[in-house]
């Protein structure tokens, strides 16, 4: 009996259907992304016209909350692949997000958004490697873009429902935009609940791999190419300044208030449709192509917004806009996974998204003073430039 192979039963199946925790946690991220964006596509409105908050305090709150949520991606990250555990940091980040949101119903200032953003955004690091380490455990390697492409369009679903919510439930409490964060948590409990109670911890086994392991995405890279990735992302990241941002933008090319949250409905309507597609188109060919190909959507937009005059078309690149994100954000996520080994999978994780959001507390807050200092169309022109130079970069990867 010594000479038995270790049991290979928690191993994914290599089957074209995605397993249940897949299915799981694209619901939680459903019911998540709801509870979220009921309030996020608000928060640009209730801060300047509730809290007097000026443009800076856009930069410094969305730009320190995505900087201590990339901290907390690396520790949690670290603390996972040490403990072999995945499940109850995933679960313990979404509960603590779920907890601290509703809170914004009872501000009274914008540095206490600040803080409640923070809390937020911490916890949203915090789950993020493990729970992305958790589905590229659960699925086979040869799936891995259509498993991360689901997650995504279900998790921008949420984000499609909780604008519509916001905009239902602005009209039936007559505006009060405080009852509507209240609202926002009713989806964010049922996640909680889910994420406890339907996701199941994968444990890992040791195994040599094999030829008929590898995928076209699954070799090695040398460390200098990886380092380049690394550099290109951390560009790119330097000039994506909140989104928030484009709504003020939007704001202040003459659109109402009240569009906010429609705008965000149109992207993320595009964003969903678009990506599971591509990432299974990602399973397919060079997931690299995909992401330099949305650098380079994204740079298009951003120069639209700086350029633009016409409020009208505002709509237009908010469509587009929702192509990008399709193109990067969950065929990166399996591009990463190709390139770590599984027992330091939630480490690898937590290492790309601490570059991404190491560099997005300057971002926001440089869009801001740009704005202050130059004109509202600047800071749009500065990261179109810099999408650009990251897609060029990525050429080389």
């Amino acid at each position: 009996m010594g000479n038995e192979a270790p049991p290979e039963a928690q191993m994914p199946a290599k089957s074209d259907r995605l397993p249940r925790n897949v299915w799981v946690l694209a619901w939680v991220a459903l019911l998540n992304d709801t509870s979220t964006e009921m309030s996020y596509w608000l928060l640009p409105q209730f801060l300047v016209t509730a809290l007097g908050a000026p443009p800076m305090a856009f930069g410094l709150i969305e730009g320190a909350a995505e900087t201590i949520a990339s901290f907390s991606r690396l520790f949690s990250g670290w603390l996972s692949d040490l403990t072999g555990r995945r499940k109850p940091l995933t679960a313990t980040g979404y509960t603590l997000a779920n907890v601290v949101k509703p809170l914004l119903a009872v501000t009274q200032s914008w540095p206490q958004v600040f803080w409640i953003r923070f809390g937020d955004r911490a916890a949203k690091g915090f789950r993020g490697a493990p729970r992305d380490a958790l589905i590229a455990d659960s699925v086979d390697p040869a799936h891995r873009g259509a498993a991360f492409g689901l997650r995504q369009a279900m998790d921008t679903a949420g984000a499609i429902l909780g604008p519509l919510s916001a905009i239902l439930l602005l009209r039936l409490f007559g505006g009060r935009i405080r009852d509507v964060f209240w609202a926002a948590a009713i989806p964010g409990v049922v996640c909680i609940l889910l994420v406890w109670f339907g996701v199941k911890e994968v444990r890992r086994v040791a195994r040599i791999s094999t030829p008929s392991d590898e995928t076209p995405h699954s070799k090695r890279i040398p460390r200098g190419k990886l380092l380049l990735i690394l550099t290109a992302v951390g560009l790119f990241s330097l000039g994506n300044s909140s989104d928030l941002f484009l709504i003020l933008r939007a704001q202040n090319l003459g659109m109402g208030a009240w569009t906010a949250p429609a705008l965000g409905l149109l992207f993320n309507v595009v964003y969903a449709a678009l990506s599971w597609p591509a990432g299974r188109l990602s399973d397919r060919m060079p997931r690299r192509w995909l992401v330099v190909a949305g650098y380079l959507v994204y740079a298009a937009v951003y120069a639209g917004f700086a350029l633009l005059r016409a409020p009208e078309l505002v709509w237009f690149l908010f469509a587009i806009y929702g192509i990008y994100y399709s193109l990067t954000e969950g065929v990166m996520k399996a591009w990463v996974a190709d390139l770590a080994p599984a027992d330091s999978r939630a480490w690898a994780f937590g290492v790309f998204n601490w570059v991404v959001g190491i560099a997005a507390f300057p971002a926001s807050i440089l869009a801001g003073w740009i704005w202050q200092r130059y004109s509202p169309a600047a800071p749009f022109a500065f990261s179109s430039v810099l999408s650009f130079a990251a897609a060029v970069l990525l050429l080389f990867a």
